[in-house]
């Protein structure tokens, strides 16, 4: 063999060793989830959705691919406690060594996860928890949303209940993480009602019999609930036992939806909540999934469901945008807050946080034609609407 021929030979091997590296790359995905306690209502919801995004990118089994890259998905269960929650968020990345961490309701079990996450490099993809220091002062290139910050959808109700012109409100929220950004939302937007009092009660609690009390003798003419999961279920059914509804207007956020309604019935009839996305938004891609979703699931899903199915196909969009390269973290990263994919919400785009800017909506309970409770969208309160802590996000964590 001559000297040309031998350089041909090494220059073969090379390309085929090259093409053998690049097909062995795997992406390895955790999805987080509540799939047991209070939390679990929501869980459900969320693991649906991402079990329809996945269909719809043709992944069924480890070893199928996302973004034309084959890929293991591993699941933990969180219990709505932040210890299991990082004991098994600690598990996926270090001995599964996933390459993104999806899933996650809490903001609490979120906020403890950001540390070990971004110390492996891990991509942090919440479908819901918006923790505001997230989209601030800690914001990392490493982290995206599908779902929003948590102060937003409040942000949205409160300019609608001033818009109401009521005189007064009344709030009442979990103390945690969440219910103070749910609050401090309200607040942000709210001009002119007088705030009458505020009820911060244990995260999980299930008797708000006293509380109501409390609330009705202030005689507010609004009040303003967010009571996340089977909480929201035990305060609807006592808040409609009460009959405080005829004479004090209710306005809640991530309570009243496809995941609780079932449970709450007639008690919701009435009330408004605000959202960024709905079963009845026009999208060609919300459409789809909505249909599937009843056709597999035989009931409506909620906000929950399309933003854990947003995730599955952001990934397989923004996978294929960086040419299956799934081992450059920031590369990845980059692809996942700035290409454009079919979303549920329709077009929107992202912030230098990682959190979407989107449309917020007003959404009403009424009693349809069946005679069932049912969510409709009463138009857009707030659009392409920018979180309040972006500006906070150091120069050097934007992307």
């Amino acid at each position: 063999m001559n000297k040309g021929s031998l350089y041909g030979a090494a220059a073969f091997a090379a390309a085929l060793a090259l093409a053998a590296g690049a097909s062995a790359q795997e992406l390895r995905i955790g999805f987080m989830n509540t799939y047991s306690g209070g939390g679990a209502v929501l869980g459900k919801h969320q693991d649906n959705g991402w079990k329809i995004g996945l269909a719809h990118v043709g992944w069924a089994k480890d070893g199928d691919k996302i973004g034309g890259v084959p890929t293991k998905i591993f699941y933990a269960d969180d219990q709505q406690k932040v210890d299991i929650g990082v004991k098994e968020g600690e598990k996926l990345l270090k001995q599964d060594k996933v390459q993104i961490l999806a899933g996650i309701i809490w903001s609490n079990i979120l906020m403890a996860l950001t540390k070990p996450a971004f110390e492996q490099k891990t991509i942090l993809m919440t479908t819901n928890a918006g923790a505001s220091p997230m989209a601030g002062a800690a914001c990392n290139p490493l982290f995206v949303s599908t779902s929003w910050n948590n102060d937003q959808n409040p942000e949205a109700l409160g300019k609608r209940m001033s818009d109401d012109k009521l005189s007064s409100i009344y709030m009442i929220a979990p103390n945690y993480q969440a219910g103070k950004d749910m609050i401090a939302g309200v607040m942000r937007s709210l001009k002119g009602p007088k705030i009458l009092g505020q009820d911060l009660v244990k995260l999980g609690e299930s008797d708000f019999q006293a509380n109501i009390s409390k609330l009705r003798a202030e005689k507010p003419a609004a009040v303003f609930a967010f009571m996340p999961g089977a909480m929201a279920i035990a305060f609807m059914k006592q808040w409609g036992a009460s009959g405080v509804g005829k004479d004090i207007k209710l306005y809640t956020v991530f309570s009243v939806d496809n995941a609780t309604l079932p449970a709450i019935g007639d008690a919701a009839v009435g009330s408004y909540h605000s959202s960024h996305w709905g079963t009845d938004l026009p999208f060609p891609a919300n459409q789809k999934f909505v249909k599937d979703y009843v056709a597999k699931f035989g009931g409506q899903p909620s906000e929950f469901a399309a933003q854990a199915y947003d995730a599955v196909i952001l990934i397989d969009t923004a996978v294929k945008a960086i040419g299956g390269k799934v081992d450059d973290a920031m590369a990845l990263a980059k692809a996942l807050r700035h290409t454009p994919y079919a979303s549920t919400r329709g077009p929107h785009s992202y912030n230098v946080n990682g959190v979407p800017i989107q449309n917020f909506y007003l959404r009403e309970v009424v009693k349809a034609a069946d005679g069932k409770p049912a969510i409709v969208t009463r138009g857009a309160i707030l659009e392409k609407h920018k979180d309040a802590y972006w500006e906070q996000c150091p120069a050097n964590m934007r992307l």
